[in-house]
């Protein structure tokens, strides 16, 4: 998969995504609904001058929960704590995090479907009573110590929601379930963006990004900047749908914002089997690619696109993918979900 059109953050990219997170609820662009619920609970809890309900965060990768997280602790006036479900591979990892927290603090803990077991079921008491128990010593000895920890707020970020436990599920006051952007929503991030970077984009320019940007804000400021590149090295003062288009196609970044292995996916199930249902398996061999890579990171967007439709038997193109490639869609006598 192009790095350009990977959900994923990158740690070159950490200070460009630094520069342009918003940093109130007011800056905050899409995900209406969601600022909504936030806001409310911040108020209240301000009003009520306590810490604010545990607000779990979920959805694909790139959509702002992190950014949310830090909107919730510089609206709360409370410090930011930040770890990862992966770094929390102990009880004692998060013993250890729990108890240095101070009072009205925010822990946000990202990937947090990808802690520890014995780490989660430690977690279930702090967010209810805000101690923890921790075992002394070893075999017969060993006793449990109850510890008093600081009322904290617990932001968790999941892009895998149903398989988090629900006890932990259930001890979240709110569940924030983020939706993909808008075309323009993405133009208006698209816009902010570039009018902090300094960078002169007309509105044909933005919408043509926003198009390509697979409704997430990550991957339209990643293009963005590449945009930008393309635009300095060339000289050009202000960027336009033309300069855009011609900077993303140097990206095998299509209209639709497919890349080179997106479309080479498409190709193999339009071409090579003839529109038959294919495996999963069999896919990724064809491309050259790691099964987790396709099923993880390409099929998603393909199948939201009505690109891909996935059967009992496999994966079969829809008439879609084949009038997206230019391709005359083979009459093998099996009615698609989509032909109907």
């Amino acid at each position: 998969m192009s790095d350009i059109t990977d959900p994923q953050i990158e740690g070159s990219e950490l200070a460009f995504e630094a520069s342009l997170r918003p940093s109130s609820l007011e800056e905050f662009v899409g995900q209406e609904n969601v600022r909504k619920q936030i806001s409310l609970i911040l108020d209240a809890a301000a009003i009520q001058k306590r810490v604010a309900d545990h607000i779990l965060l979920a959805g694909p990768p790139g959509l702002g929960k992190t950014t949310l997280a830090m909107i919730v602790a510089k609206e709360s006036n409370a410090n930011l704590r930040l770890t990862s479900g992966p770094a929390i591979q102990h009880a004692g990892d998060l013993a250890a995090v729990l108890s240095s927290l101070m009072p009205g603090e925010v822990l946000f803990i990202d990937e947090i479907h990808r802690m520890a077991r014995s780490a989660e079921e430690m977690l279930y008491l702090a967010m209810e009573d805000f101690r923890i128990d921790v075992m002394v010593g070893k075999g017969p000895g060993a006793t449990s110590v109850s510890l008093e920890i600081a009322p904290f707020t617990l932001v968790g970020a999941t892009t895998r929601s149903g398989v988090l436990a629900n006890p932990l599920r259930d001890r979240f006051g709110f569940t924030a379930n983020l939706e993909f952007y808008s075309a323009d929503e993405l133009a208006s991030v698209i816009a902010r963006a570039a009018n902090q970077l300094g960078i002169e984009i007309d509105k044909d320019a933005t919408a043509a990004i926003a198009s390509r940007s697979r409704g997430t804000p990550r991957i339209a400021n990643r293009l963005l900047r590449r945009v930008r590149d393309f635009a300095l090295v060339n000289e050009h003062q202000v960027i336009s749908a033309a300069i855009a288009n011609e900077a993303m196609s140097i990206y095998e970044v299509d209209a639709l914002g497919l890349d080179r292995l997106d479309r080479e996916v498409l190709r193999v199930l339009c071409t090579s089997y003839s529109g038959r249902a294919v495996g999963l398996s069999t896919i990724a061999v064809s491309v050259g690619e790691e099964q987790d890579t396709i099923d993880g990171v390409v099929e998603p967007y393909l199948v939201r696109s009505g690109l891909v439709v996935r059967t009992p038997k496999g994966r079969e193109a829809t008439a879609a993918a084949y009038q997206h490639l230019g391709l005359p869609k083979p009459n093998n006598g099996q009615a698609s979900l989509f032909d109907l």
